[in-house]
């Protein structure tokens, strides 16, 4: 079969009709937000380093990263009540030379980290506790990830 017996080719230009010029759209230029303080900036580092699988959950993926050195940045929750937990978080973290910086609960670092699920309207319904997440790739660079590279540096002088 050819084009022409399926009927699929116009014999002549009159049969088309004309299609209208196309109008060129500006580009929607993305605004990150002005981070401000240290949660906000902290829920977008671990956004970009989700996004990029970049993140470790847990107590055993993050001990495997911080004894690999492929750790980067490690976070640990203030309420986490198990003392031998925080102790080799805390011993691992010191011999691999990565910055520990402290999140106020395991709830909320579970929700930054993806570990709730929410229910259509985007509401928490239910979150796993997570006590300690490490990041190994941040992902691209941002006004957050200097933020808190900037905080990080004044908090250990």
């Amino acid at each position: 079969l050819t084009f022409e017996e399926t009927g699929l080719l116009a014999h002549n230009m009159e049969d088309v009709a004309p299609v209208a010029p196309v109008e060129e759209v500006a580009p929607i230029e993305v605004v990150e937000p002005v981070i401000t303080d240290v949660n906000t900036a902290l829920r977008h580092v671990l956004k970009n380093a989700m996004v990029m699988d970049g993140l470790r959950r847990g107590i055993k993926e993050s001990v495997r990263a911080l004894d690999r050195r492929e750790a980067r940045i490690c976070f640990l929750a203030a309420d986490c009540d198990e003392k031998s937990y925080v102790n080799l978080v805390r011993a691992l973290c010191n011999e691999a030379d990565v910055p520990l910086l402290s999140v106020d609960s395991r709830n909320q670092l579970a929700e930054w980290c993806g570990l709730a699920k929410r229910d259509a309207e985007g509401e928490v319904k239910k979150v796993c506790k997570c006590s300690c997440a490490v990041v190994t790739d941040y992902g691209e660079q941002s006004q957050a990830l200097t933020f808190l590279l900037d905080h990080l540096k004044k908090e250990s002088e």
